[in-house]
């Protein structure tokens, strides 16, 4: 698993994706272990990563679940099941605020990047 984190922090640092945050939720949701965070400039943008994260994966036969918000591009959300990648502009990313939401001993202003 630690291979495949740096693969993805990687890909997303090579799309360009600002402020890549990883989330450890392993325990706190029976959804999956892993969150990574990250955002694009514009809805362009988030499309783009998007695409370029899941193209690339496909190449190693990672094809996501699922992926929901492709059409509007504020937050598309990419499930591998063992992990979510969140594709977010930084609007939508401040107003919901994950990093927070997920762990409420983090402040966001002071949170870790990668």
């Amino acid at each position: 698993m630690k291979t495949l984190k740096k693969s993805i922090v990687e890909i997303l640092e090579d799309n360009k994706g600002e402020n890549i945050a990883l989330m450890d939720v392993k325990g706190k949701s029976s959804v999956t272990d892993l969150m990574f965070i990250v955002s694009g400039r514009s809805t362009r943008h988030v499309k783009s990563i998007a695409d370029n994260l899941i193209t690339k994966l496909k190449k190693n036969k990672m094809k996501p679940i699922g992926v929901e918000g492709y059409s509007s591009s504020e937050w598309i959300l990419v499930d591998y099941g063992d992990f979510l990648v969140h594709v977010m502009h930084p609007e939508t990313r401040d107003f919901y605020s994950l990093e927070k939401l997920w762990d409420e001993s983090i402040e966001t202003d002071s949170h870790t990047y990668i």
